[in-house]
């Protein structure tokens, strides 16, 4: 068989590599947080893992914060105002991680999932993960489930879909995404990114958006990175998913990000350290729970799937 999926325990830690072994591209899930921790397939007599991650489960524990290396956005994304907001008449104060004011990339990204289910057959292979969410977080006091498939393809295609449900007596609020950071054969300062957008959210001095949309149309076409810093919502068009949202490249290597209409923004951030790249696929706008841009209302019993999907390549 074509793929195969090899399960080690670490420190109580699963850590899950789903590998097609005709082609050795291969992907690194940890059940901390259900993040991607690698992508690596063989490159110039070597092998590259394009995903800025950790040496061990127990490494994301104890540094996922301050910069949320790969975590999983759940129940909101991005930043909270203040970490609060107002829902069916009560308000709602989370407790979770602030940076000074505003609360944070929410509450699932030091979760611990189960291993649900994993397959393989000739043309892929796939780990579902599990976590039940109880609540216990006063700012938001709603339980619900979240499933995160990881499925490796052929076409070296990786992709991840989170599946929400829950049975509140009441539609919840909810945003999803991921964090990852990605990293190529040299620092981003010697590569390119090129986004399907010509829109962002303006934001404040703060990082909360205003409510008006900028016009930015800088990587509409591939631009280098060079000297370049970003922390900024790009507003995907409507057509993304027929193409690559976002392609970040380097001379000789390119990651291709194909998110579904689940996820129609683009959270790009470039850290000091000039290493890698957080390219963060979001379905709703930073403090979407007070704006109310992009937010969905999850009803009781109806599960919303968000799906994104990366591609890598080798460029000859």
């Amino acid at each position: 068989m074509a793929f195969e999926i090899i399960v080690e325990e670490a420190l109580n830690y699963a850590v899950i590599t789903l590998r097609n072994t005709k082609t050795k591209y291969e992907a690194e899930v940890y059940s901390f947080g259900a993040l991607l921790n690698a992508f690596r397939f063989p490159f110039d007599n070597s092998v590259i893992n394009i995903v800025d991650g950790f040496s061990s489960p127990t490494e994301a524990k104890q540094h996922i914060t301050p910069f949320f290396r790969g975590a999983k956005l759940s129940p909101f994304v991005c930043r909270l105002k203040n970490g609060r907001y107002q829902f069916n008449g009560s308000e709602y104060q989370v407790e979770k991680y602030h940076l000074g004011r505003h609360a944070l990339h929410a509450l699932l990204y030091d979760a611990v999932f189960e291993i649900k289910e994993s397959r393989t057959d000739q043309e892929s292979a796939a780990v579902v993960l599990h976590h039940h969410y109880d609540g216990s977080d006063n700012g938001y006091p709603f339980e619900y489930d979240l499933e995160v498939e990881w499925k490796l393809s052929e076409g070296n295609m990786l992709s991840v879909s989170t599946t929400v449900r829950h049975n509140n007596e009441f539609a919840i609020p909810y945003a999803d995404g991921w964090h990852p950071y990605f990293t190529l054969d040299t620092t981003i300062d010697e590569c390119y990114l090129q986004i399907d957008s010509s829109e962002m959210l303006e934001f404040d001095a703060e990082l909360i958006p205003t409510g008006k949309i900028a016009a930015d149309g800088r990587f509409r076409r591939k631009a280098y990175l060079k000297d370049v810093d970003l922390d900024n919502s790009f507003i995907l068009d409507q057509d993304h998913t027929q193409q690559p949202g976002c392609r970040f490249s380097s001379e000789n290597l390119q990651l291709s990000i194909v998110p579904d209409i689940s996820y129609p923004y683009l959270q790009v951030y470039t850290p000091g350290d000039r290493r890698s790249i957080a390219l963060e696929n979001i379905s709703g706008a930073p403090d979407c729970f007070n704006n109310g841009i992009g937010l969905r209302m999850i009803s009781p019993n109806e599960p919303a799937t968000f799906t994104t999907h990366y591609i890598a390549t080798i460029i000859l």
